[in-house]
């Protein structure tokens, strides 16, 4: 089963990588190899398609842009890895296809692995995708988002941010995801002395091994 081939765009406005990703998606084929586009935005608040937009506090004028993913609204601006899945799920499993929901798990999955390898606790939250500090004095607080576009021929885009050295000032002028006073942290805060190139190429390197992995 070939990997996913990592390709990073660097900093990029949101709105560039948006229109890349779908243009992307419509011209591919049963041949195009999948692919993860590593990421780093200037500040923008995205919202999804049932997004409601008076989660928007205060935008403090940090554009918005309105998505086709799903989930509510949320913020991507500069020390964060953003990874975008560009893939084929039909080509996942020997004889058959990759489900959205064990998508989902596998990507979540790969984020607390490789927070687990900074000493770092996250866990799931029912109901509410993203992982979340699982002990501590954040406990419950959100460090990635999740927001995907499955289409129904099985082919994906958007994917996984993780705060990883943010100024996270920006997450208080909304309700992250549609829920008021969440509080939102990063790997820094939290104790971890990482780069935003170390994070980004561990998270991608592990979102392949659980992708890939035929469990």
């Amino acid at each position: 089963m070939q990997a996913p081939i990592i390709i990073d765009r660097g900093v990029e406005p949101y709105d560039v990588s948006f229109d890349a990703m779908r243009a992307f998606t419509d011209s591919r084929d049963a041949a195009t190899p999948d692919q993860f586009w590593v990421v780093e935005h200037p500040p923008v608040f995205t919202l999804g398609l049932a997004a409601d937009r008076a989660h928007v506090l205060d935008a403090h004028g940090i554009p918005i842009v309105q998505t086709d993913r799903g989930g509510e609204v949320t913020y991507h601006g500069p020390g964060q890895a953003v990874i975008y899945l560009l893939m084929d799920l039909r080509r996942r499993i020997p004889g058959g296809r990759m489900f959205a929901r064990e998508f989902v798990h596998k990507i979540e999955q790969s984020v607390i692995d490789m927070l687990a390898a900074y000493n770092l606790a996250g866990e799931r939250k029912a109901g509410a995708p993203g992982i979340y500090m699982a002990g501590g004095p954040a406990a419950g607080a959100k460090i990635a988002a999740l927001g995907l576009k499955v289409r129904g021929n099985g082919c994906t885009y958007h994917g996984v941010a993780l705060n990883v050295a943010m100024d996270l000032t920006p997450f208080s002028w909304i309700n992250p995801c549609g829920y008021a006073g969440l509080q939102t942290v990063d790997m820094q805060s939290q104790g971890a002395h990482i780069t935003l190139p170390q994070a980004q190429s561990a998270l991608a390197h592990t979102l392949i091994e659980n992708l890939t992995s035929p469990a």
